[in-house]
């Protein structure tokens, strides 16, 4: 039976955005999806339209959809999230509900301290209004630009902004930033569970809005687990790095990953 996978994308990017390791990874015989998050059009077109269906979903919404949908699944899947969907990843593996996750540039976890000013920024058109906690909030090219394609091209960058770029919920960024004062914050992942499948942190060295330092601090948080934890760095890549000119370069290197935990 061919292993299942869950693709899980993250703020401003359609599920879509996918599609390329979708086709890759079933030309290695897997078999993968990538759901939506709750309110997600079934296109970036739709989703555009209606960014009121966005509103009001926090961490914990996005968790038990998925949750829903592996369910449905003919076996524990592997998960691969990127951003907050890499967030997500780990809250689900560390609920048992993966046979393995990878969490490429994911969004910091309840334990992780780092700030860096280029998240701040990154994270700015949303936190910068509280209301924007129940609103969706779009990216202008220009703040696309600086939080997810600063290492390529301009004109790669607009076009990946143009393609995949959809309205973000605010909820899940300001209960991200609020996670360290917050005992019961949805970001907290069941980090030192020992049964779980085994974890691939994956960072981008150029990335501003989840910073490689972000995602080394989210590594120690699984110090007090047995259970394989391991970390790849793209020194050259930023946060576009599971979209543009450069991702199978990532995919490639996920798969190798996978093969050696016998996945």
């Amino acid at each position: 039976m061919s292993v299942p996978v869950v693709f899980i994308h993250g703020l401003w990017l359609h599920a879509s955005s996918w599609q390329p390791w979708i086709d890759l990874f079933t030309e290695r015989g897997y078999e993968p999806v990538a759901p939506g998050w709750p309110g997600d059009g079934a296109t970036v077109e739709e989703t555009r339209a209606n960014p009121d269906a966005l509103t009001g979903h926090g961490i914990d919404d996005v968790v038990e959809h998925y949750a829903r949908i592996i369910g449905d699944l003919p076996a524990r899947p592997i998960l691969v999230g990127h951003s907050f969907g890499g967030m997500i990843a780990q809250k689900l593996l560390g609920l048992d509900l993966g046979a393995a996750a990878v969490a490429i540039d994911a969004a910091q976890i309840k334990g992780v301290l780092p700030l860096p000013l280029s998240a701040l920024r990154s994270s700015f058109p949303v936190l910068g209004n509280p209301a924007n906690r129940h609103r969706a909030v779009a990216l202008t090219p220009e703040q696309f630009r600086y939080a997810f394609g600063n290492a390529i091209p301009e004109t790669e960058a607009r076009s990946l902004y143009d393609q995949w770029s959809i309205p973000a919920p605010g909820k899940p960024l300001f209960e991200a930033a609020a996670a360290n004062f917050d005992p019961h914050s949805p970001a907290k992942v069941a980090t030192a569970n020992e049964s779980r499948g085994p974890l691939l942190l994956v960072a981008g060295g150029k990335d501003h809005t989840v910073p490689e330092a972000v995602v080394r601090a989210t590594l120690k948080q699984y110090r007090h687990s047995q259970a394989v934890t391991d970390f790849a760095e793209f020194p050259d890549k930023a946060h576009s790095l599971t979209i543009d000119s450069g991702w199978r370069e990532v995919a490639e290197a996920v798969l190798a990953w996978l093969k050696e935990q016998g996945l």
